[in-house]
């Protein structure tokens, strides 16, 4: 099948839905050099910029794997459009808070911003369930070669628990409850107020947690689990051991496996109010088992077994 035919099977509303993100994300980006307000420590427009060009990852990579799908295609095709409309639906509310300028997230300072900020969480909580039943679709599919196959739906399933990470951002701090009806209620950072310093580029914050590095961590999954399938098939003519579809499924397994621990430890580590790049002791102790389970498990993978012709040839199971 040529390229032009694998594109024309993408779910079309998500691929419309990602164009609109790219120009979006163009604009955002004049804004933020034009536009010289400032919201909670950075340019009003960098928050547009920032989740366009997510979506842009996010929805094509949807796209793609619903065009996967021999089965259940009509309920994917229903949940995908419902990820494009609830995604559509936050961003134009992000969009039109900054242009009244003021904050679209947590904000309740009056009932018209309280009002736009609890119909931005019921777009989340439709986005997370639409992603959900194209996660479980991909867990009964029978899609592709198995190593691929399990990139796929393992990585559907740590991008749902990185998008739940934002429910935890709705919590109210101590500090808010202490006051009686806060114009802000919850927040992104862990031990320190948002807007605060933090890290270039990302805007993270970087004297205390930030809960949006799982959050956007976790989400991305969707993109770089299958770009390690991806990369081991395209290494495969070079290297005689990864031509065998149980090599990339075992590596596979031990990229997923890695990538939701890290996943954990960065949430773990931002709920401790704890920096990204000022990790304790027991962080970075966390994150050298990770490192060397992942190199064992990496080892094991490659000396596991040998390339046969059934492994290189049979691409129709699924199963482990």
């Amino acid at each position: 099948m040529s390229s032009l035919n694998l594109f024309t099977r993408f779910h079309r509303p998500l691929v419309w839905f990602a164009a609109s993100m790219g120009v979006l994300a163009l604009v955002s980006a004049v804004g933020i050099f034009v536009d010289d307000r400032v919201l909670v420590g950075v340019p009003i427009w960098t928050k547009p910029f920032k989740f366009s060009v997510s979506f842009v990852a996010y929805a094509l990579s949807l796209a793609w794997m619903l065009s996967l799908l021999p089965r259940g295609r009509r309920v994917g095709w229903w949940a995908g459009t419902v990820v494009a409309a609830a995604s559509a639906g936050e961003m134009v509310l992000i969009t039109l808070q900054v242009i009244r300028g003021t904050q679209s997230h947590f904000n309740q300072a009056t009932p018209f911003d309280d009002a736009v900020f609890q119909l931005m969480g019921a777009t989340v909580v439709v986005l997370w369930l639409g992603a959900l039943v194209i996660a479980v679709l991909l867990l009964r599919a029978k899609i592709l070669d198995r190593a691929m196959a399990w990139a796929v739906r393992l990585s559907s399933l740590i991008a749902l628990a990185g998008a739940a990470v934002g429910f935890l951002m709705v919590r109210p701090k101590p500090e808010q409850l202490a006051v009686d009806h806060p114009p802000i209620e919850g927040g992104h950072a862990v031990g320190v107020p948002d807007g605060g310093p933090s890290m270039p580029l990302t805007g993270w914050a970087s004297t205390g947690g930030d809960l949006r590095v799982p959050h956007f961590f976790g989400m991305h999954a969707l993109q770089l689990l299958p770009l390690v399938l991806l990369v081991l098939a395209a290494l495969a003519p070079r290297f005689a051991r990864l031509a065998d579809e149980r090599v990339r499924l075992r590596l596979g397994l031990t990229a997923a496996a890695v990538y939701a621990a890290t996943f954990a430890l960065l949430t773990w580590q931002a709920l401790r109010g704890q920096a990204l790049l000022a990790p304790d002791a027991t962080t970075l102790t966390a994150a050298a088992a990770i490192a060397a389970l992942g190199a064992a498990a990496t080892t094991l993978s490659l000396r596991a077994t040998s390339p046969t012709p059934e492994a290189v040839h049979d691409p129709r199971g699924v199963g482990i």
